[in-house]
């Protein structure tokens, strides 16, 4: 297997020009869509961009940081941890607070509004940032970990706020750029760590006098750029007309609904949300040690996989994805999109060479596409108007259950069994949903009719 070659790779100037221009493209395409966007929504979208942006900025380091901070002797319970389970117990836990935090922060938003919610969600995620920065020990990161997914566990009621400010009819394509914005962050985030990283290394003292931010530069870089997005969103977010519908039913029932009757189309819909994005994010929590193990990749190469990963990601929805719904339809589109996220996970430990390496890695936001908006979209469709937010809410929180989940699992697999086995398990799950999108090609015209005819 290559080693170091694929690491010096990335120091060429035609690779470095070539990704640059990427960005670049990135760029001029999402500001050609920001002139279709309607007003309301471009502050919402910029504030989203940035703050992706910020956790992008230190998301990426972290397995880095645990190795770090990593001593050999760490244990849980007597048992040794070693830095893959270490690294996955820092990821699970930035979920578990995001889940956690969710419905509270909706609950808030509901009583107080959507604008103060976020902006206190973004003044959390500022004192997440700081710590990570200057963490000292594995428990201080897993604190900031902590306090970041209780910050960011907004979705919802970033969703809400589209809701309010949207017509029904919108919805959909005002919910893909605020996909595309957040995207975009995952692209541009892990650069911007990147170089944040190397600038921490630089001597800022004057003569000859020596002061380095050290590691400390992406924490404090991601707390400066949140605290701006705080007061972008102070400044030029507007608080949101009207509130979502509420569901008949307590959550609790909807979760049992779920459970208990698996079967169901939303049943089905939302077990395929869950366990897709629980692979494949789970994967996230050891892929740097995974490209290091097979390609010598270290933190200063690792962002540019996250943006050649979100730019194919933002071209594909900005550009791709509706005329491929319209020609496919949403129940096709999907099933597309699951075999070329399972076949992505699958090839990577295949891959041997930079060109494979990026067919692979090209596989995985192709197929996250082609899936989830496809699956939400066919969800809002089975399931009653009045229960909608209700439904899309529990996606959310078995998505969020599976992301806890899966990112332990596959820790386990990569210090236990092998570096490549959490790519083929997560590859073998992802492929088995498919099964649980039959039928849907005949549920979704009858839906658009009946949305036709005014049911």
């Amino acid at each position: 297997m290559p080693q170091n070659d694929l690491a010096h790779a990335f120091d060429h100037p035609i690779v470095i020009a070539v990704l640059a221009l990427v960005g670049v493209a990135l760029l001029a395409v999402f500001v050609r869509e920001l002139v279709r966007m309607p007003r309301s929504l471009l502050a919402l979208t910029a504030t989203a961009f940035l703050d992706m942006v910020g956790l992008l900025m230190v998301g990426p380091l972290l397995p880095f940081y645990v190795q770090e901070l990593h001593d050999g002797g760490d244990s849980l319970f007597g048992l040794p941890l070693e830095q893959g389970t270490l690294n996955s117990v820092m990821v699970a836990a930035f979920t578990a607070a995001q889940l956690i935090a969710a419905p509270w922060w909706g609950r808030f938003s509901d009583h107080r509004g959507r604008r103060p919610t976020l902006l206190i969600a973004l003044a959390g995620s500022v004192v997440g940032y700081l710590g990570f920065g200057f963490a000292g020990s594995l428990l201080v990161l897993l604190l900031t970990r902590l306090v970041q997914g209780a910050g960011g566990g907004t979705v919802g009621v970033i969703q809400a706020y589209v809701a309010d400010a949207t017509a029904p009819q919108d919805r959909a394509r005002a919910l893909g750029w605020l996909s595309a914005a957040t995207n975009l962050g995952v692209a541009l985030g892990p650069v911007l760590g990147t170089f944040a990283l190397n600038l921490g290394e630089q001597d800022l003292a004057p003569g000859d006098a020596e002061f380095k931010i050290g590691r400390a530069a992406p924490g404090l870089f991601a707390a400066l750029l949140c605290a701006l997005t705080m007061l972008f969103a102070w400044r030029y977010l507007p608080e949101s007309r009207g509130h979502s519908q509420r569901a008949r039913r307590p959550w609790w029932e909807a979760i049992w609904h779920v459970v208990a009757r698996a079967g169901q189309p939303s049943s089905r819909l939302i077990w395929t949300y869950a366990i897709a994005i629980g692979s494949f994010q789970g994967t996230n929590a050891v892929l740097a040690y995974f490209l290091k193990a097979h390609f010598g990749v270290t933190k200063n190469e690792i962002g540019w996989f996250y943006l050649y990963i979100g730019a194919i990601s933002v071209f594909t929805r900005l550009l791709a994805l509706g005329p491929l719904v319209d020609r496919l339809g949403e129940a096709r589109l999907s099933r597309i999109g699951i075999v070329t996220l399972a076949a992505g996970l699958i090839g990577l430990p295949f891959a041997g060479s930079l060109p494979t390496l990026a067919l692979a890695v090209a596989m995985l936001p192709l197929g996250t596409a082609f899936t989830f908006p496809c699956v939400t979209a066919l969800l809002s469709r089975v399931v009653a108007a009045e229960e909608r937010g209700l439904y899309m809410g529990m996606q959310q929180t078995f998505g969020g259950m599976m992301r806890v989940v899966m990112p332990l699992l596959y820790g386990i697999l990569f210090d236990c069994v092998g570096v490549d086995a959490p790519y083929f398990v997560a590859g073998a799950l992802v492929l088995s949903t498919i099964t649980l999108g039959f039928g849907f090609g005949a549920i979704a015209p009858k839906a658009k009719a009946g949305a036709a005819a005014g049911t």
